[in-house]
This record gives C-alpha cells, structure tokens and sequence, in this order.
C-alpha cells in the first residue's frame, strides 16, 4: 500500500509517499481502509523531530482518519464495514491503517468521513479543555486565541454548543469572518485585544483557552475575571511564555495545563467517554470542521507545510481515498 513516510528529520519537504506493507489485525485490533486524513501541527513537529513523542526512522506519518473498517482482529467490538474515525498517534497518512479498539470511534449516520476526518485530534482535545479541566457551564464567557485555526475553530464550535459567550481572537479580517460564521459573538484581533475584551466584559472573561502562547500570555491573564482560567493548550506561536505568579493572586486566577494526549496515554477508556459526550453535538451538526483545503495523498508535503505558514483556516485534509462513504 502507499503511505506517507518520514525518512529523514529535515521538515516537511523531505516526506514522501512510499510502498508499504499493509497491517493485518491482532486481536482488538482493526484495519481502516481510509477515506481522508486530517493534518495537524504535530506531524509538522514530527517531520523535524521537535515533538515530544519520538518514533524511530522510518515511520508513517499522521495522527487522525476516517474510513471503513476492512478488516478486524479477534476479539474487536467493530466488523468490517463499520464508518469509523480514529486517532493513533502515527500511520494515518496510508491507504490502510492499523488501531486499537480503543482508538476507534463509531460514526453518526449524519457525519460525513470528510467531515469526521477533521474531528478527533482538534475536538477531543477541546472538550477535554473545556468540560474536563474548566468545567464549562452555561452562561460563562469564553475567550479562543487562534481562534480560526483547527483546534480554535473547534474550541469556538465547543464552546458554543455548551452554551458559553465566545469571544474569538483572530490576526485578519479573513479570519475574523470565518469566526463569524463559526457563530462567535464576539470577534476581536489579536493586535490590542486585552483592552478590545475588557471593553465588552469590563470585569473580565471567565475562560481564556490559549493554543497559541508567546507574548500574548501576560495580557491573556490580565483578560480574566475573579477566580477566572487560563487553560495552556500549546505554543504555536513558538515562544514557551513565563508568568509572575504574584499576578494571580491578584484576581484569584488560575492557571491550567491541558495535555489530553497525556490523558489518554493514563485512560485508555477516556477517548470512547468523550466520544459519547459529545454525540449529540456531532449529530446535530454543531460540530462540522471548517475545511481550509484538500489534498492528494502525494501532496502531503505541501499539506503539512501549509501549517507552518500561520494562515490555515479551519482544517487540512489528506484525500487518500475520498470516494468512499
């Protein structure tokens, strides 16, 4: 089978597509035949040997897919044909995949694959920042750095669909209107945004989720209100940002690290416990990614290098086998 392959840790022009054996299934395990892969700022990290989990060269890119189950090993609680959405942690970028159970997550009929394809990685990881860690509640207020990108959009359609008032922190006006359209009430840019939010919340928001990082950091804490959080998703900008903690005592505000992976990594159980808690939510369709565009397989390189320009909007995705349904 044909697979997207990492040989060299020199970024992302050096992978390739490659032949492959394909997987064969051991028990509770499956096989997915995939249908499209979605494409995350890990897997620019991997392709430089940045991230902080390491696989030995040469490795199969890819962290998420949808598909169809086409084969599955004794034991599992799926059969052949299931439409299925899953997260491995490596060797999505191929025509056929290999995942435990616990992985592998059952579609609503009313999902698309494509659609499912940009959902694991970015709205788990939201709904662990924002049901797990903040307990999020109706009526609270939110506010998403990156908002337009992959894991802000989802943040944003999250919030929503719980019920919180979502102020969205964008760099342009094309993103900002992609927010809108997301169904954020309020949209601000990133250039002065402290003083743009407190003039709509003069006592501060509840929540701020920051992917983000740098030196917007200091300004994110001083955005809060009494007993307020900001919950740490990650430093896309780059720069790891310290914090003076005399300035939470001051509004008695907290900081929060967010590391679903490293959560599953302890609960093997806690991907299918999520899954069921946001059903309803990908049923209704309140949780339907913003594509920001499409890919062929052999395109991969320029897929995951599109990440490292700043300016997606929404998701990438790898078309490896888009016909299936």
């Amino acid at each position: 089978m044909r697979a997207v392959q990492v040989t060299t840790l020199e970024g992302p022009e050096h992978v390739a597509v490659a032949e492959v054996e394909a997987p064969t299934p051991g028990p509770g395990q499956v096989v997915i035949e995939v249908s499209h892969a979605g494409v995350t700022f890990p897997e620019l990290l991997q392709t430089r040997g940045m991230y902080q989990v390491k696989h030995p060269l040469p490795f199969t890119l890819g962290s998420e897919a949808a598909g169809i189950v086409s084969a599955v090993g004794e034991g599992s609680r799926f059969s052949v044909g299931d439409r299925v959405a899953t997260i491995t942690g490596k060797g999505t970028f191929a025509e056929f995949l290999l995942a435990n159970d616990e992985q592998v997550l059952l579609l609503p009929d009313s999902l698309s694959l494509e659609a499912a394809a940009g959902i694991p990685m970015n709205v788990l990881t939201a709904d662990f920042t924002l049901r797990v860690r903040a307990n999020l509640q109706p009526g609270r207020t939110l506010l998403v750095h990156g908002a337009a990108g992959g894991l802000g959009s989802a943040l944003v359609q999250l919030g929503l669909a719980m019920g919180a008032e979502v102020v969205a922190v964008v760099s342009t006006e094309e993103k900002a209107q992609v927010v809108r359209d997301l169904g954020a009430q309020h949209v601000v840019f990133a250039d002065g945004f402290k003083d743009a939010v407190l003039e709509i919340f003069p006592d501060g928001v509840d929540f701020v989720a920051d992917p983000v990082g740098g030196d917007r950091f200091t300004d994110s804490i001083r955005s809060l209100r009494r007993y307020g959080q900001v919950l740490v998703l990650g430093f896309t900008a780059g720069e790891i940002p310290t914090v003076k903690v005399n300035r939470l005592l001051l509004k008695n505000v907290a900081v929060s690290g967010v590391a679903w992976g490293e959560a599953t990594r302890d609960d093997r159980n806690l991907i299918h416990s999520q899954w069921e808690a946001i059903t309803d939510h990908l049923a209704s369709g309140a949780l339907d990614p913003h594509i920001h565009g499409h890919f062929p397989l052999e395109r991969a390189a320029e897929a995951i290098a599109v990440l490292d320009e700043r300016a997606v909007l929404g998701k990438v995705l790898l078309d490896v086998n888009p016909s299936l349904t």
